[in-house]
């Protein structure tokens, strides 16, 4: 079997796999980018750690018989969907959404304009990011969205940068945070409070933070019996000014209309929600989007554009004309159901996955490879010459967590591929590695 994705629901499907009674089977295991982890690593706040943890369970998998990995490898680029299938029974898909919804408004693509994707990558050291700028010498961002990315984003947008040490930031982040002169961040909900998205030990975060006033714009109460989300939410609004403090402003019933700026974001057009529609100007130096991520096609395999996730039926994948499935294709995890969930969520989903996969294969449904699956690795090699396998992930993981503990730090993440490959060669006094 083979899985492209290395996050939550790529290595729970793994685990799924390795563990069952009813089947033998060996996994391989595909990744574009030389680190795994995926949502885990680039995703999940750098001052999250208790929720990092489960990488111990991703590192516990990929050291059980049969397991074996290709990190720096990309499906649909370097080896094509039908390539991986002939080599294989069954392929699952666990590629996640690395993409994200736009608002469809005026202004959006205005220099300081940025998915909150972008940011939290940045911040996290996705590869990807590693040379990106984020201009925070203004003094007042509005997040756009109400769920937990959002408050993350505002999170570490408002609070002492020093809180983030302890954590994984990548060092680049850090240092533009601490040079941040942003005193306010705004966070707008289209919807009312009883309906935001985020969760309540999110929001109570906000409020753990000693040197950031939280508060709810226009007021806000709740009843003795509310949810504590609702009673935490009337507690800010209570709560006296704080002078001196940056901020973080919850706003509700409020939409974007037009992000307004000449070459660069100067301020956001927001308008009520409510029956009036009224409209007003707030200034702001950047916006950040955080409607909702979606998934990105893979070259040859079926997608829903309208979603952003692969047709499928509890897992497998289907044809989006005749909706048969596809043999041997499967998906799991967002790219399956979309960006739903926390990272537990993703076990279920695997596991209904692998269900479908297991059924098929007993009622003789897989294809049957047409060329044996030790030769793929020869090819991965000849096109991929900088791939390795997990030995050299652990080696990478390994030098992060040591160099970390040297600066009092959970990882000194590596955000340049080259120092990557070089530690993962062993190799390192390269001239890549940081010094």
């Amino acid at each position: 079997m083979a899985i492209v994705g290395s996050g939550p629901s790529a290595f729970y499907a793994a685990e799924e796999l390795l563990t069952r009674r009813d089947v033998d089977v060996d996994v391989s295991m595909f990744e574009r980018l030389p680190v795994a982890g995926g949502l885990v690593r680039f995703g999940v706040a750098p001052d999250h750690q208790t929720t990092k943890a489960v990488e111990r369970v991703f590192s516990r998998t990929a050291r059980r018989n049969g397991f074996r990995a290709f990190l720096g490898v990309e499906i649909g680029r370097d080896i094509s969907v039908d390539e991986l299938l002939d080599h294989h029974h069954a392929v699952i898909y666990a590629s996640g959404a690395s993409d994200d919804r736009k608002l469809g408004i005026p202004g959006e693509d205005l220099p300081g304009s940025f998915a909150a994707r972008e940011f939290v990558a940045w911040y996290n050291g996705h590869p990807d990011s590693a040379g990106r700028t984020f201009d925070l010498s203004g003094r007042r961002a509005v997040v756009i969205g109400n769920g937990n990315v959002a408050l993350d984003v505002a999170r570490i947008l408002a609070c002492d940068p020093d809180r983030l040490v302890p954590g994984d930031i990548a060092e680049h982040a850090l240092d533009a945070l601490r040079r941040s002169t942003i005193e306010e961040v705004v966070v707008l909900g289209r919807r009312g409070p009883e309906h935001a998205a985020f969760t309540t030990p999110e929001l109570i975060a906000l409020g753990a933070l000693q040197e950031v006033e939280v508060s709810v714009h226009g007021g806000y109460d709740a009843s003795d019996d509310a949810p504590i989300k609702l009673r935490t939410l009337a507690d800010y609004a209570r709560r006296s000014p704080r002078p001196g403090r940056r901020k973080i402003t919850l706003r509700f019933h409020e939409a974007p209309v037009e992000i307004l700026g000449d070459s660069h974001v100067q301020g956001i057009r927001i308008a009520s929600t409510r029956m009036d529609g009224s409209e007003q100007d707030l200034e702001a130096s950047m916006v950040l989007r955080s409607v909702g991520y979606r998934g990105a096609p893979v070259p040859g395999l079926p997608f829903d554009s309208q979603r952003g996730t692969v047709p499928n039926v509890a897992g497998r994948v289907v044809d989006p004309v005749d909706e048969r499935p596809v043999p041997g294709v499967y998906v799991a995890g967002w790219i399956k159901r979309g960006p739903t969930g926390v990272i537990g969520t993703n076990r279920y989903c695997a596991a209904e996955t692998v269900d479908a996969l297991v059924a098929d294969h007993q009622h003789a449904l897989l294809p049957q490879p047409s060329r044996p699956g030790d030769e793929l690795a020869e090819v991965v090699h000849s096109r991929c010459p900088d791939s390795f396998g997990f030995d050299g992930w652990k080696r990478i993981d390994r030098y992060e967590r040591v160099e970390g503990r040297r600066r009092g730090r959970a990882r000194q993440k590596l955000v340049e591929v080259g120092a990557m490959l070089a530690v993962a060669r062993g190799t390192e006094n390269d001239q890549y590695l940081p010094q």
